[in-house]
């Protein structure tokens, strides 16, 4: 429970170091008797700070006890048969939900997040409020170094429960150590985040007198790229575009969006991708992406999405089938595309000579595709819906070799073209749909596909019977080509599929592509409104069902589905 964390995590580890810093740095002899005093001077302080950034890296990645799983389910970015951490429980078309009483079989991946981030933000919150009481690090330089990282640590921790439950209590700088805060709707949560993550940027703008300053050091956020000033703002800008889009809820929601803003904070934000630096042994690392790699019983690619890419014919007879139907005989969904990352060839045999998967296993070696169709025999189980031969192998090699050893090494962690596809999104929203289009066209082209010449909200995509992407339309039992609008939110999914978290989810629930019924959130866990004294009567759920919260599961998609 968060009120029980506070206590025994924050209370017991963080504010120990924190609690006894004083207003500039001292180090005495810890064999002197003095070695309580060592213990919480400011240096120390600023050694547990720096932990923090793993600490939240494993609280939204490091486990496959997590949301991610089922949101990826939800979102049509993986299929499994398996019950394993809730997979099978949060299929689409049959209106799951997500069930918060306490006992239900998914309590560890549902409370995980929101237990590890509310730790996270209490000891980033601790640490700037010893700061605004008169901490010091010795210079102003490293003072504002490590007060952006502290702003930097609550407005992730914040905006990611924002992102995925509906309320959380927000612990701020002047908040007590016995305080867990009030609970605040996920948009008053977001709205946090968003000040804190300004917060980063202005104190990482700040003076640079006495040294000790940026970079932030290589140990706080493992990265190839040196985190200078300037690297630090981008990486924050790029979060704050990501998270004020992807909060919204509902096509409503996120049409309401501040788009000017996503637009500025995507422009300022990274130039290329980011990566982090993985480690087995001292982190961080990221699970679902390593399992999904490992074991195919895990994962394969439904229909659904990337069946857009189709120009055979199988994605127009998959999308005429009844639901219940697709699949029959075993029988898992083969397409042929001109999109280079996929397989290319006419059969299976074909597009498993194309690209085998042995061809990008070895150390640091990027894969020619970023799907491959599945080599063995299928896992034929469970709704037939969700049976295909392709998996997402984008990040194979560093699954089996990594730099040198499995998992470790660098790791795509935000795709610089996801900022580009959310300026392309925000440009599109606001009329500018050349602007929009010409963003669009970088992927499209470079992975074979026409480029859209024709820009406004109704033409079809160019390609006639070749064209991608197709899209199920009314009555829902037919495709037709897609349009600039379609072909963005195309190229977002395929360029940012298993890149960050969650990501089809996050976008299907604004852009309304889930499938009915579906939960667009997730509530408070049980363990945290019970450590709140509220009774079983006041626990509820998300989705479908008596008790849930009201609103809290997707109309019709814009797909029919």
């Amino acid at each position: 429970m968060i009120r029980n964390m506070i206590r025994s995590v924050v209370l017991g580890v963080a504010l120990v170091a924190l609690s006894a810093c004083e207003d500039h740095l001292t180090v005495q002899n810890p064999n002197a008797g003095e070695t309580a005093r060592v213990l919480g001077t400011p240096l120390d302080a600023e050694t547990l700070l720096g932990s923090y950034y793993k600490r939240w890296h494993t609280g939204v990645y490091g486990s496959i006890t997590d949301l991610e799983g089922m949101a990826d389910i939800y979102g049509m970015m993986s299929f499994s048969s398996l019950a394993n951490n809730c997979m099978n429980s949060h299929y689409p078309f049959v209106g799951s939900t997500a069930f918060n009483g306490p006992g239900n079989t998914c309590q560890s991946e549902q409370y995980r997040l929101y237990s590890i981030l509310g730790e996270v933000n209490r000891v980033a919150s601790s640490f700037l409020g010893k700061m605004d009481g008169g901490l010091t690090l010795g210079t102003p330089a490293r003072d504002n170094r490590n007060r952006a990282f502290a702003e930097l640590l609550r407005g992730l921790s914040l905006g990611y429960v924002a992102l995925m439950h509906d309320s959380a209590g927000i612990v701020a700088a002047a908040t007590g150590p016995e305080d867990a805060g009030i609970l605040h709707s996920y948009t008053v949560v977001m709205d946090s985040a968003q000040v804190a993550l300004q917060r980063a940027i202005d104190a990482a703008n700040g003076s640079t007198a006495g040294g000790g300053g940026f970079p932030i050091p290589a140990t706080w956020i493992p990265s190839p790229t040196s985190l200078t000033q300037a690297e630090f703002i981008k990486l924050v800008s790029s979060y704050r575009a990501r998270l004020r889009a992807n909060v919204a809820r509902t096509p409503a929601e996120r049409a309401a969006v501040d788009w000017t803003k996503v637009i500025a904070e995507a422009t300022a934000g990274i130039t290329a991708n980011h990566e982090i630096t993985t480690s087995t042994t001292v982190g961080p690392t990221t699970a679902w992406r390593n399992q999904y790699e490992t074991f195919r019983s895990w994962h394969q690619m439904p229909p659904m999405i990337i069946g857009m890419a189709d120009v055979s014919g199988s994605y127009a007879s998959y999308i005429a089938t009844p639901v219940a139907d697709r699949g029959t005989g075993n029988n898992a969904f083969f397409m042929v595309t001109p999109d280079l990352r996929f397989p290319q060839g006419a059969t299976r045999a074909a597009q498993q000579a194309d690209f085998p998967i042995t061809s990008c296993q070895g150390v640091s070696q990027t894969c020619k595709r970023y799907f491959a169709n599945r080599i063995g025999n299928d896992e034929f189980s469970g709704p037939g819906w969700g049976w295909s031969n392709y998996d997402m192998v984008r990040f194979h090699s560093w699954a089996t070799s990594g730099a040198g050893t499995s998992r470790n090494g660098p790791l795509l962690m935000f795709a610089k073209a996801e900022l580009d596809l959310l300026r392309a999104e925000g440009l599109y929203r606001q009329g500018s749909y050349a602007a929009a289009g010409a963003i669009v066209n970088v992927t499209r082209v470079l992975n074979g596909l026409a480029a859209i010449t024709v820009f406004d909200a109704t033409t079809r995509v160019p390609g006639v019977a070749n064209c991608v992407p197709k899209i199920p339309v009314a009555p829902f039992n037919v495709i037709a080509c897609g349009t600039l609008w379609e072909a963005i939110k195309y190229e977002k999914r395929i360029e940012t599929a298993m890149t960050s978290y969650a990501p089809w989810y996050l976008d299907s629930r604004g852009w309304g592509d889930l499938s009915v019924n579906t939960p667009l959130f997730w509530a408070t866990p049980f363990q945290e409104l019970q450590a709140r004294s509220r009774p079983t009567s006041a626990i509820y759920g998300a989705g479908i069902g008596v008790g849930n919260a009201p609103n809290s599961f997707s109309g019709v998609s814009t797909y029919g589905w």
